[in-house]
């Protein structure tokens, strides 16, 4: 079963706290070695702080039960917050060029990094924990924005892991082109991964359908528990947060009473409900004379 919506906006809120210590860590790691690289890892951070910050809000909105306004719910406020970090991150990435590029034209060296390089690595360690419980949150609450917020983490640990090959690169060789070199491949890297997140958020908002094996799924449920209907056609499906939407016709014999009729339809959700607690399921249901027979999926 998924994890209550209180829970996950416990790990959001926590989610806050992390990124706020890891920030600190990472802008005196920078203080302490000049390095420009670990100044744009910092700079990153803030991207953290402020995509946690918008889950959080995202999951507040989310949560809010079905109105007169918002029929189908709010559990799409959880894609604007992805979107909106994707944005913060290409501010980040601009910054970090700014910054880098100057000093790759007139490289400096970086000094006495190795103190610096273990507080960086510290907190590096606990945004690569933290990363891993938001994914595996994100995934068994079906969370967008906990998703988004975990993988941003996760390449922040990443960017950060190669930031520091750098800056102990640009050490122990003097190259000290190698220090700016590795921020503007960090700009590069997080400007990705604001891109993968705008994509998928963007999908979500654009009503995207369910992948192929989540519908298979639904198909092989449908016809194991469709008996008494004759064919089930029309099947359509969305997501919105944590949500899916499934719609089809159900065909019946025309004989059939409406009572009969209802009984499949509730066993049908329930079969559905079953292995998708988050689901909202909408049935339409057709004498077989008015049928429009194709897309055959229950015999």
């Amino acid at each position: 079963m998924s994890p209550r919506p209180t829970a996950t906006l416990t790990i959001a809120l926590g989610s806050i706290f992390v990124a706020l210590v890891v920030l600190g860590l990472k802008f005196l790691a920078y203080a302490m070695t000049g390095s420009v690289a670990l100044y744009s890892d910092a700079l990153e951070s803030i991207i953290n702080v402020a995509a946690a910050v918008a889950a959080f809000i995202a999951l507040q909105v989310a949560a809010r039960p079905a109105d007169a306004n918002h029929p189908y719910g709010h559990t799409k406020a959880e894609y604007f917050s992805a979107v909106a970090e994707g944005v913060l991150i290409v501010l980040a990435a601009i910054s970090i060029a700014r910054e880098a590029i100057p000093v790759l034209l007139a490289p400096r060296a970086v000094d006495a990094p190795y103190a610096g390089i273990l507080v960086n690595l510290g907190a590096s360690a606990l945004n690569a924990v933290w990363a891993t419980l938001l994914l595996r949150t994100g995934r068994a609450s079906r969370s967008p924005a906990l998703l988004a917020d975990g993988r941003h983490v996760m390449s922040d640990v990443v960017t950060s892991v190669g930031v520091l090959i750098g800056v102990v690169a640009a050490k122990l060789t003097g190259l000290a082109f190698l220090d700016p070199a590795l921020a503007l491949l960090v700009a590069l890297n997080i400007l990705w991964s604001g891109w993968q997140l705008v994509r998928d958020s963007v999908g979500g908002l654009m009503d995207a359908a369910v992948d192929s094996k989540t519908e298979g799924r639904i198909r092989a449920l449908l016809s194991e528990h469709g008996d008494g209907a004759l064919e089930v056609h029309d099947l359509r499906t969305r997501h919105a947060g944590r949500m899916t939407f499934i719609e089809f016709h159900l065909v019946v014999p025309g004989t059939m009473t409406v009572e009969s009729a209802h009984t499949i339809c509730d066993r049908l959700e329930d079969a559905l409900r079953a292995e998708m607690p988050d689901i909202s399921v909408t049935i339409h249901v057709e004498p077989q004379e008015k049928a429009k027979h194709h897309g055959v999926l229950v015999l």
